[in-house]
């Protein structure tokens, strides 16, 4: 073998002719994953994967690599503008920063003058680490109302992890776990928030167990010892059925259930309400690979479950992050090695700290919208968004005046479409802070040039429940775009917010970083920190619950009102709920599977991600393609009693003849009306917002048990 003599960097540099390497943290998706910056001439020249992370070691997905053509995009905007014409009309004319800010501001205080800081909605996007900041704004101004993903996406696991063990439980993949249970994730493309696909991969390459529950025969279900094909949004009575195995055999962890167990009694009460014979016939799945997967889960040690959105986007939300909880705990797997982890983060002040809760006034926070009717999400500050449609469109419980959207994109990415873009037509005002033009940005009053992961120095993932914090460094600076941070530090000043802002958000940095003694200069020289790495901690201080044990019956939701036990609730529409309308919608639609280039309704512009996936494709059966005439590769109508909308077909037999699965998120940026073909292809056009088809706890949209019927386009023309 060669004896090489300088690094690969060095060799890189040598024969590139790049100018310098910048280590650096990657922000395109949830992932976050170290990278190396080569710049050549003062532009970003190529990005690769750090080998010295140790989040990704080196691996880097399509969108990192992409990166670049998002930064140097023409369609970009690098400058703040302001609309002069109808909404939708698409003209639009150039102004200064401070021309921007100051007509935020102005709407801002008059709002909060006439109507009270609630009727002011700040919102945003997933996965732009924003949240800590725009709280801080939200609740230092007097809103208690921040529109986030946050009631059907990774919200409801940190809502649900708090009640019931004191946070997130994650998976310990460094010390790779024997079995592992992928349930409603795809996360070798998906690389979601704390977890990467390569760690998954290298425990599989170990040899561990892998248990798959997906409607869709996905690659991660392919390479499954046990694949538990259930019907769409049974899976709270899957997670029951195969908790009435492992507590029926007695293949449940007695010391832990003993000692560190709240409500074991009323919890197998429950259980037994779900026997296996009963769990197959509503789940679809056999009696036989529920015992079979069960079993494998209880008696392999360690063992983990890498749950997803997929769990969360449904009327059981809660309860489905409950049971799988459950799992994890009377199995022994929690806060163990290669099991379910509660890492702890280094010294900083975390999100909710830096996000001024405490500072919200009482007074306020009981103006939260939906924050009686969905009490877990409101206890988390999170709010239903179809409240704040609501409150715009019907000014019940008041009115909404203004919103402020930050990297958000609510027209395409939230239920029931049509009812968005009707809402965001008539708020009065609206901000919005993007890369592009989208088809929400395109509704504004004014629109803000926001700077990508590459221009902005920041602390990653200071908010994740794996412990890493790593430093986003600034590696160029792009027109006149700033950094959410930046901006919201600026408009704070021009609200009367000084004194808890700073001259520039360095300063910011410097406060999170505080506890831990060092400041942004001294963190940005350093690779990463890592907080202390110890496990079994419930055994010295027990869980941070109200009674300091894992509570199988939560006693906070007895006290908010709710079902203290997890319990099944059939999907609101549904073949048994609904069979009237399954009549006519014969086949069980689910939504939202991630592809790999795009970011939800990001980067369908950038050239390389396009190219993976150029237009929007539905799956379904072969059967079902041949009994209502469709060709592969067809253009289909998916239809609900809410609308339609064209997608492509793929015909694949990894899925239920039953059931049809369309992508999320499609618009058309090539389109260059102000519309950019928003409602063509866009599946939340068929979904649905009505309260009583949300999780009654959480407010989770359902998204991903619907009724449809799909057609040939050419079949009624």
């Amino acid at each position: 073998m060669p004896d090489f003599k300088v690094s690969n960097i060095e060799r890189e540099m040598e024969v590139y002719g790049y100018d310098a390497v910048v280590k650096s943290h990657c922000r395109m998706c949830h992932g976050g994953c170290g990278v190396l910056v080569y710049t050549k001439k003062g532009k970003v020249a190529k990005i690769a994967g750090d080998p010295d992370c140790p989040i990704n070691h080196g691996t880097l997905c399509s969108k990192g690599l992409a990166s670049t053509q998002l930064v140097y995009h023409p369609d970009r905007l690098t400058y703040p503008v302001r609309r002069i014409g109808p909404k939708g009309s698409g003209k639009w004319e150039r102004i200064s920063w401070d021309e921007a800010l100051d007509a935020i501001t102005g709407r801002i205080l008059d709002y909060k003058d006439r109507f009270g800081a609630e009727s002011i909605v700040m919102g945003y996007g997933t996965g732009r680490e924003n949240e800590a900041v725009i709280y801080r704004f939200a609740n230092l101004l007097g809103t208690p109302n921040v529109l986030t993903a946050g009631h059907f996406c990774y919200g409801p696991r940190i809502a649900t992890g708090i009640i019931t063990c004191g946070t997130n439980p994650i998976v310990d993949y460094e010390n790779n776990p024997k079995c592992i249970m992928v349930w409603g994730n795809n996360l070798v493309i998906s690389n979601p928030d704390c977890y990467k696909g390569e760690p998954f991969s290298v425990s599989l390459n170990a040899g561990a167990k892998l248990i798959a529950v997906d409607p869709r025969l996905t690659r991660i279900a392919a390479r499954a010892d046990v694949w538990l094909q259930l019907r769409p949004g049974t899976d709270t009575a899957l997670a029951l059925g195969m908790l009435h195995v492992i507590v029926n055999e007695e293949l449940y962890d007695q010391e832990f259930v003993v000692n560190h167990v709240y409500g074991w009694e009323p919890f197998v009460k429950r259980v037994n309400e779900y026997p296996v014979e009963k769990v197959a016939e509503i789940t679809w799945v056999p009696q036989d690979k529920i015992r079979k997967a069960a079993r494998l889960f209880a008696t392999t040690k360690p063992a983990a479950i890498q749950w997803g959105v997929a769990i969360e986007q449904q009327i059981s939300c809660a309860d489905n992050n409950r049971a799988l909880m459950a799992l994890m705990g009377i199995t022994g797997n929690i806060d163990v090695p290669g099991g379910q982890v509660l890492f702890n983060t280094p010294k900083i002040r975390n999100v909710g700290q830096f996000g001024a809760h405490k500072m919200l006034p009482d007074e306020q926070a009981k103006k939260r919208l939906g924050g009686e009717r969905f009490r877990l999400a409101g206890n988390f500050a999170i709010i239903n968004p179809k409240c704040v449609w609501d409150a715009i469109v019907k000014e019940t419980p008041y009115p909404v005046k203004m919103l402020f959207f930050i990297s958000s994109n609510p027209v395409l990415t939230r239920a029931n479409a049509k009812e968005v873009y009707r809402a965001l037509e008539k708020v009065d005002f609206m901000a919005v802070a993007d890369f592009f033009l989208t088809p929400t940005a395109e509704l504004a009053d004014i629109v803000l040039p926001a700077a990508t992961w590459l221009e902005m120095d920041y602390i990653g993932d200071f908010w994740k429940r794996h412990g890493y914090l790593l430093p986003r460094r600034k590696v160029v600076q792009i027109g006149e775009c700033r950094s959410d941070h930046e901006m919201l530090n600026d408009l704070g000043h021009r609200v009367g917010q000084s004194e808890h802002w700073w001259d520039s958000f360095e300063g910011g940095l410097d406060y999170i970083l505080e506890p831990s003694g060092i400041k942004w200069q001294d963190f940005k020289q350093m690779d990463f920190i890592r907080g202390p790495v110890n496990y079994r901690k419930y055994q010295e201080r027990g869980f941070s619950t109200p009674t300091k044990k894992f509570e199988l019956y939560s006693t906070l939701l007895e006290n908010w009102g709710y079902d203290p036990l997890p319990n099944y609730r059939e999907p609101p529409e549904s073949p048994v709920s609904a069979p009237e309308r399954h009549k006519q919608f014969p086949y069980i639609l689910i939504t939202g599977a991630r592809s790999p280039g795009f970011f939800h309704s990001e980067n369908r512009q950038v050239p390389w991600l396009r190219e993976l996936h150029k237009e929007p494709l539905v799956e379904i059966h072969p059967e079902t393609a041949e009994k209502e005439g469709i060709k592969d590769g067809q253009w289909v109508i998916i239809e609900s009693v809410r609308g339609s909308a064209r997608q492509r077909a793929k015909i694949y037999a990894g899925i239920h003849p039953k059931v049809v699965a369309a992508q999320h998120g499609w618009w058309f940026p090539e389109k260059k009306d102000s519309a950019h073909g928003w409602g063509e292809s866009n599946i939340n056009i068929l979904t649905d917002n009505a309260y009583d088809t949300c999780d009654p706890a959480m407010g989770a949209t359902s998204v991903r048990t619907l009724l449809c019927r799909i057609y040939p386009e050419n079949r009624y023309r």
